[in-house]
């Protein structure tokens, strides 16, 4: 029995900004059905990676794979670009992003807002995608706000909403950005009790979470990032219960003093 490649894997991957390096070298690798938690200061380099995997961030160096098939570049360095348009939709169809702001049309309702990038990207059945982003937004909890306007919700229903359009893609996995980071602390629990479920359904997730408590519920591996590198990665036991460097230990004690 073949082994099926990693859903994600990104491997030495550098990222600059300007002179600024931000990721200098960094290797994570999501297999199916797994959860990735990265954690870390601001600034370690977290989103930079997440959005470096989705493609929304050239990177200059390193590789990434998708189901085991690489991306394919061209140009060097600052100038090195992913060389195939057709290619690049195709992964990011197949990754949905779930960003901190949620990022939702305020003049489509929440229903519309699920069905926009079925119906426009993959071309989907009318009838179809409206069944599907029903579902998902039932799924959410949030059934009953389809035809209400994104600011006619609070910032947990918005965020649930934004989980239910990344789901409505059907996507391989699903990246979040900090998807607590803006909520007020009793609707950060709506958001987590839904990545949680998903997490349960056995979905490939890659979460960016300063939630310390999320990433070890829900996590298979978390990865620490310190100023651009991998300082220490593991189960959450290991991480969280057992971490070996220094910088992971005051990292931990400084979230759990805050």
């Amino acid at each position: 029995m073949t082994q099926q490649p990693p859903v994600i894997e990104i491997r030495n991957l550098h990222k600059a900004y300007g002179p600024l390096e931000v990721l200098k070298g960094v290797s994570v690798t999501a297999p199916k059905g797994h959860v990735i938690s990265l954690i870390g200061s601001s600034g370690s380099g977290k989103s930079t990676l997440l959005r470096c995997c989705n493609l929304l961030e050239d990177s200059q160096q390193g590789e990434l794979l998708f189901n085991g098939e690489p991306v394919a570049w061209k140009g060097r360095d600052h100038h090195r670009r992913p060389a195939d348009a057709k290619q690049v939709l195709r992964i990011r169809t197949n990754l949905s992003m779930v960003f901190q702001q949620f990022n939702l049309w305020a003049h489509m309702t929440i229903l519309q807002n699920v069905m926009e990038a079925p119906l426009t990207v993959l071309r989907r059945d009318r009838d179809e995608v409206e069944r599907a982003a029903q579902g998902y937004l039932d799924k959410v909890g949030i059934g009953d706000k389809s035809d209400a306007y994104p600011a006619q919700l609070s910032g947990g229903q918005q965020q649930r909403a934004a989980i239910a359009r990344g789901l409505c893609m059907e996507p391989e996995a699903l990246l979040f950005d900090e998807p607590t980071s803006a909520l007020d602390p009793e609707l950060e629990q709506e958001v987590v009790k839904v990545i949680k479920d998903l997490a349960a359904e056995g979905r490939t997730m890659m979460i960016v979470t300063h939630d310390m408590k999320l990433a070890a519920d829900v996590s298979d591996h978390v990865v620490f990032l310190h100023q651009g590198l991998i300082e220490e990665e593991g189960t959450p036991d290991e991480v969280f219960g057992a971490p070996k460097s220094e910088r992971l230990r005051g990292f931990l004690s400084a979230t759990h003093a805050a």
